[in-house]
């Protein structure tokens, strides 16, 4: 019970502060606040379809906050899930490609989603394999990876898959709608993507909090050293929480492809790997809270999107936000374990 009220306490301190750097710059960049606030709200939640957008960007957020976890809860930072991301999505559009030759949609639709998981945990794999056994941080692999990753992407867009007769930034040719995941037509919202990403969360919950392979990550995490003592290997755990981490992060590539673009681009990603690492920071790691500052992060990218029109402001005015957030958050932490270090 104290530990959730230190965590609350810390929460709403975060809050606190982000909103008084964010409006300090606003005042500054002469943007009144309460509208920029009012607008935000409006885009976001001025209309079911807007809705449906938020939506649309919380499930590949969550999806990638949820296979962050595992790395974290064994001390690695994954930041090449951005790239496991891409590959997901790259695997998806391969089996989707063949599925416009074969008469058989949900086939190849479900087949869609199992490639897009073994994509992103095979592009995984090499960062994990690559920091077991070449002793290479997992920082500079993930970031090598995640480079290669948009350069394949282009190369398939420009090149085999592109578009006939033109090669275009807009991306490969749109999947006839028989290999779109099925849809809600007023708000083109997926039931199943949504109860993709929430499954998702349960099994992530559950997966570490009540087996032993959870229980496992923890303890490398906390002290490698104390772990040879229970006879575990962590270059084992090491690469499973990678893969796990990676297949989470392709299921939502795999997605975004089947069932928000319906083709490959060249941002597929969206940046949603990146951003969850935000995200699970905010939220301290915690399972049940990662959602809803995911879904506060997806309220911001759309939402934003009516500062230009309306108040004639940069939509990337919801990146100083999130930025604000995460000073905060960082800096309230700080504090914390100060005043913690004065009393013991």
């Amino acid at each position: 019970m104290i530990r959730f009220l230190d965590h609350a306490r810390e929460l709403v301190l975060t809050l606190l502060l982000a909103v008084g750097i964010t409006t300090l710059i606003l005042f500054l960049a002469g943007a009144p606040p309460v509208e920029v606030l009012h607008h935000l709200f409006k885009g976001a939640f001025g209309s079911w379809v807007k809705l449906s957008h938020v939506i649309k960007a919380w499930v590949p957020l969550v999806l990638c906050s949820c296979g962050l976890l595992y790395t974290f809860r064994i001390g690695l930072w994954n930041i090449g899930i951005e790239g496991q991301v891409m590959m997901g999505a790259v695997f998806a559009t391969f089996v989707l490609r063949m599925g416009i030759t074969f008469q058989a949609p949900i086939f190849f639709l479900v087949a869609s989603i199992g490639a897009g998981i073994a994509g992103g945990a095979f592009w995984a794999l090499i960062a994990g394999y690559l920091k077991a056994r070449g002793k290479i941080h997992e920082i500079f692999a993930g970031l090598g990876l995640n480079f290669v990753a948009q350069a394949f992407i282009l190369w398939l867009i420009f090149g085999p898959w592109k578009r006939a007769g033109v090669a275009s930034m807009s991306g490969t040719e749109m999947f006839p709608r028989t290999l779109w995941l099925p849809y809600f037509p007023q708000i083109r919202l997926s039931p199943v993507e949504l109860s993709i990403a929430l499954v998702s969360m349960l099994i992530t919950a559950l997966m570490l909090r009540y087996t032993r392979f959870g229980l496992r990550l923890k303890a490398l995490g906390s002290n490698e050293q104390a772990a040879h003592m229970f006879d575990l290997n962590p270059r084992r755990y090491l690469v499973l929480a990678m893969v796990c981490a990676g297949g989470l992060a392709g299921l939502a590539g795999g997605i975004q492809v089947s069932g928000v673009y319906h083709r490959l681009i060249p941002a597929i990603s969206s940046n949603y790997g990146y951003l969850a690492l935000l995200v699970v920071l905010l939220a301290n790691f915690n399972v049940w809270v990662s959602p809803a500052v995911a879904f506060f992060f997806a309220c911001l990218n759309v939402g934003s999107i009516q500062l230009p029109m309306v108040l004639k402001l940069d939509s990337s005015l919801s990146g100083v936000i999130q930025g604000a957030l995460v000073l905060a958050a960082l800096a309230v932490h700080a504090w914390q374990t100060h005043k913690k270090g004065r009393v013991a």
